[in-house]
């Protein structure tokens, strides 16, 4: 996580943000955000800062935005922005958590009490999440149509809810499915 301030300049950032970057957390300290994006991320992420501080929005998630690392090399990862409040009502600065593709310990789930998932129940549940039919997921996961309402009707007493759109809307309300497009499940 890193604090920035409303120029969009690193103030505070701690170890594991650093060390996503390759650098120590004092080499990066007085930098622009922006420069540890990709070229093509850059403006986008720029604009989505701007308008948190237009006091659009309390936040933002891009699901898949590529950084680079100190060496040059690009990674792609999630980033979340949010504002700090000050104390007039208005924006003091801005926050910004990355999240690397696949980096599970740097960026847990919001859940505090885990709902145990079988991979099968949860490659369905992102198929459910996609809105695929029983047969395109089927299809795509190697099993029966049966198979895949006996592993629905599974997801809907797990989370106990009564039909596909409430799996989906309870897996997102408890955290369980990663803000953002594709759905994906949250590793276990």
């Amino acid at each position: 996580m890193a604090k920035l301030d409303t120029g969009f300049r690193l103030v505070e950032v701690n170890t594991e943000f650093s060390g996503q970057f390759g650098c120590r957390p004092a080499e990066l300290g007085g930098r622009s955000f922006v420069e540890l994006l990709h070229a093509d991320a850059r403006t986008l992420v720029s604009r989505q800062f701007s308008r948190l501080l237009a006091d659009q929005g309390s936040r933002f998630t891009e699901p898949a935005v590529a950084f680079r690392q100190k060496d040059s090399t690009v990674f792609s990862g999630e980033l979340t922005g949010f504002t700090v409040g000050g104390d007039g009502g208005e924006a003091d600065g801005l926050m910004a958590l990355v999240c690397p593709e696949g980096g599970t310990r740097l960026c847990p789930s919001p859940m505090t009490h885990r709902l145990v998932l079988t991979d099968i129940e949860a490659r369905i549940l992102e198929g459910v999440a996609l809105g695929m039919s029983t047969v395109n997921l089927a299809s795509m996961l190697y099993l029966s149509r049966g198979g895949i309402g006996y592993h629905v009707d599974t997801l809907m007493r797990k989370l106990k809810v009564k039909n596909r759109p409430a799996v989906v809307s309870k897996a997102y309300s408890i955290g369980l499915i990663r803000p953002g497009w594709p759905p994906r499940v949250y590793p276990y």
